[in-house]
């Protein structure tokens, strides 16, 4: 749930990610599984507690915000990926 210069900056995303800011969500949504696990990422966990709210109302039957967003998975010094832009479907 960020915008493209956040998914490229500072803080990086995580592999295998998807690039889908909160504006797209509804849209993006649609192409998804209902029944699969997602991981919804922010940068602090705002933005992605109201993605998975609004995953939730719309049958999304396994879905959970990442606590503390890009913030905190940069604090625990976990690997991200700076730059490139997964397009991936499903």
């Amino acid at each position: 749930m960020r915008e493209q210069d956040e998914y490229r900056g500072e803080l990086g995303h995580i592999a295998g990610s998807q690039l889908v800011p909160l504006s797209a969500l509804s849209v993006a949504a649609r192409q998804w599984t209902k029944d699969k696990p997602v991981v919804v990422v922010c940068r602090s966990g705002r933005r992605s507690g109201k993605a998975t709210m609004q995953l939730a109302r719309t049958s999304f039957s396994r879905v959970a915000s990442l606590r503390g967003g890009m913030l905190g998975w940069n604090a625990q010094q976990l690997p991200v990926e700076r730059g490139y832009i997964q397009n991936r479907q499903g």
